[in-house]
């Protein structure tokens, strides 16, 4: 694996090592906390993972994290599950989130952006303001702490306030995106009982305005414990019935008061796909965000006051959550209304450049689009503010590497990243003082053992493993929400290797210290005793100018057989004739092996996906296996449930 990309893509030049805050931070750690002096981030990294207590204890002094109850230790249990962090500390999440109002009180902590593309600020001065007014509502509603606050909001400046609020009281944040369906949000929202409901009237996505009023009628019906509904109108309706007016809530001029709640206190439920089941609601405490993110926005990615960090997101991914807290470092947060494509395929780059983007992150399937469409960043916008484009959601493949050097900047920062919903937060990603080499992700992140384990259990670099983490992370989840004896959240994550958080992916753990990923663990497709991942098809396959997008599924026959089917989505105008089988099958030979020629290959209408985009493959091999659709998946967790009728048919046709 080493041998691989002998020579970087990318080296950070002298004066990025020596102004990096990681670089700052490893000096200061050396000096106070006993932190290697030299040997750079690799020797960092050791230090952090091997001082777990002492590393953490250094992230908060150097942030400055305001602990108004001391804590009697770090780290009281380091049991998995279970860990105890920080315990008898008290604390508020949105009084560090918004610190950055004393001193830059006239300088935008939000640039709102809707398909029209022009920035609308939002002043640190404003945004404290109507956090402390709507605060003050919620306490007036009888929202106490633990109360659980649900928004149905796209990507607005509110949904930052709301949240802020919510945080500030001491409530339990949760969120949908307004392009999920009623069935969708119910699933998640019933799961937490929600005290108050946030709601705009609807939304506007690719130059179309979608009127949601009636999904928001019905979920005010099937949720029985809201005492508020609050209406945002973002397309101009008037307030329903019974409903209250967000420009009422927020028109006061109140400092926020910050209920100090323990460490491990709830700030948040995120869920999981749910592609398969009712969605995991997974809660995530107002400490452990605090501290994950500021280690990872402050030192993996480099960020500060000076910066503007935009992420193509939507309040129902966490990436949304993991935004916000951009707020954390002082940093001009990017919020993004609208479709990554409107009205042409380079929208982001578009957006980039207006708002003076100096972190923006996408998903790898757009950069992977940009190539496909010809889109010319350098050439059509000025990006000379973007220091790092940073790329997550799958991984991206070393073309999608390859065309961010050759068509943003040779001097670029590449950051892809690997992470989840279960964490809010990276396993392995930036790291702005090391080498970027093509199709890898740099190193695993501070504070974080990531180790690729055999079947056995037993730790392999430069071979294919699972990705395990071996010591637990503050933003790990304290519990999931309507799991009282932590059986679900055991059986997630721990119950192959007891002790060691498994998270489901394939990984490679290169022999200098880069991390490679290679799809999940839990669509396997085990070709002969060889196990791959379908990600390392999918990069070899969508290559080829005609595939649009790709699924693969391997599937055990009764008859001990193994059929391997490759789905093709092609792009307009292209034929899968005998010429494209041919090229597709000589692809995945030669740059992948002879056993990853797949036994069929299938032109489908569309590969189905979660609602966060990401492509679903165990639910399709149910379908192909015969499993009932209504028990295959959960038709609430799909972007298209009409995709799935196809794959059902064909298994009805083989069967």
């Amino acid at each position: 694996m080493s041998t691989v990309n002998p020579e970087p893509l990318w080296r950070p030049d002298p004066q990025r090592l020596a102004e990096a805050q990681v670089t700052r931070f490893q000096t200061w750690a050396a000096e106070r906390h006993g932190a290697p002096s030299d040997g750079g981030y690799p020797a960092l990294h050791r230090w952090s993972v091997a001082e777990l207590e002492t590393f953490w204890t250094a992230v908060t002094e150097w942030f400055d994290v305001r602990l108004s109850t001391p804590c009697t230790r770090v780290l009281a249990d380091r049991a998995m599950p279970g860990a105890q962090w920080f315990p008898g500390a008290t604390l508020n999440y949105a009084e560090h989130a918004l610190r950055a109002a004393t001193t830059r009180a006239d300088e935008p902590a939000l640039l709102y952006v809707d398909e029209t593309h022009e920035p609308q600020p939002v002043t640190w001065a404003e945004l404290r303001r109507q956090v402390g007014s709507l605060a003050a509502e919620l306490r007036r509603l009888g929202v106490r702490p633990g109360d659980r606050v649900s928004a149905y909001l796209p990507n607005i400046p509110q949904a930052v306030v709301a949240l802020l609020a919510t945080a500030a009281v001491g409530g339990v944040w949760t969120s949908c995106a307004p392009d999920f369906g009623a069935r969708s949000v119910l699933d998640r929202f019933q799961q937490v009982e929600p005290v108050v409901l946030f709601t705009v009237d609807g939304y506007r996505y690719g130059g179309k305005e979608h009127d949601r009023r009636d999904v928001v009628a019905e979920l005010r019906g099937e949720l029985p414990t809201l005492r508020a509904v609050v209406h945002i109108p973002l397309l101009g309706t008037e307030t329903p019935e019974g409903a209250l007016d967000w420009s009422a809530l927020t028109a006061a001029d109140q400092e926020p008061t910050f209920e100090q709640v323990p460490f491990e206190h709830p700030l948040w439920v995120l869920y999981s796909s749910g592609t398969t089941g009712l969605p995991k609601a997974i809660v995530q405490s107002q400490g452990g965000i605090l501290l994950e993110h500021l280690k990872q926005l402050g030192l993996h990615c480099d960020l500060g006051p000076q910066d503007r960090f935009f992420w193509y997101t939507s309040t129902g991914w966490m990436m949304w959550n993991f935004l916000v807290s951009g707020l954390l470092t002082g940093t001009t947060v990017v919020l993004y209304d609208g479709s990554p494509g409107y009205p042409d395929t380079a929208a982001q780059w578009r957006i980039a450049e207006r708002t003076g983007a100096t972190l923006y992150g996408t998903s790898a399937a757009y950069v992977m689009a940009c190539r496909k469409a010809d889109v010319h960043p350098a050439r059509d916008f000025d990006l000379s503010t973007v220091r790092c484009v940073a790329t997550t959601g799958s991984p991206l493949p070393p073309d999608g590497f390859r065309w961010l050097h050759d068509e943003v900047r040779e001097d670029l920062w590449i950051a892809s990243v690997s992470g989840g919903t279960d964490v809010c937060s990276c396993f392995a990603g930036a790291v702005p003082t090391l080498p970027v080499y093509t199709g890898e992700l740099q190193a695993p992140c501070l504070g974080t053992d990531l180790q690729a384990w055999d079947p056995s259990g037993r730790p392999v670099i430069d071979e294919v493993g699972e990705l395990v983490v071996t010591n637990p992370m503050p933003s790990m989840p304290v519990y999931f929400w309507n799991d009282p004896d932590g059986s679900r959240y055991h059986d997630s994550y721990f119950d192959t290797y007891p002790g060691a958080w498994r998270h489901g992916d394939w990984i490679t753990l290169t022999s200098r210290g880069s991390v490679v990923i290679h799809g999940r663990s839990d669509s396997t497709l085990n070709r002969q005793g060889v196990r791959m991942g379908s990600a390392d098809i999918y990069e070899a396959v969508e290559r080829l100018p005609e595939i649009r997008e790709s699924l693969v599924i391997g599937i055990e026959q009764p008859d001990g057989g193994y059929w391997m089917p490759l789905f093709v989505h092609l792009t307009p105008g292209a034929v899968l004739d005998q010429a494209l089988l041919d090229r597709i099958k000589q692809t995945i030979r030669e740059e992948l092996s002879p056993r990853h020629v797949p036994d069929e290959v299938i032109e489908v209408p569309g590969v189905p996906h979660t609602l966060t985009g990401k492509r679903i493959e165990v639910p399709v091999k149910r379908l192909l296996q015969g499993t009932p659709l209504e028990k295959a998946v959960n038709p609430g967790s799909i972007d298209n449930l009409e995709l799935l009728h196809f794959y059902e048919n064909l298994a009805r046709k083989r069967s």
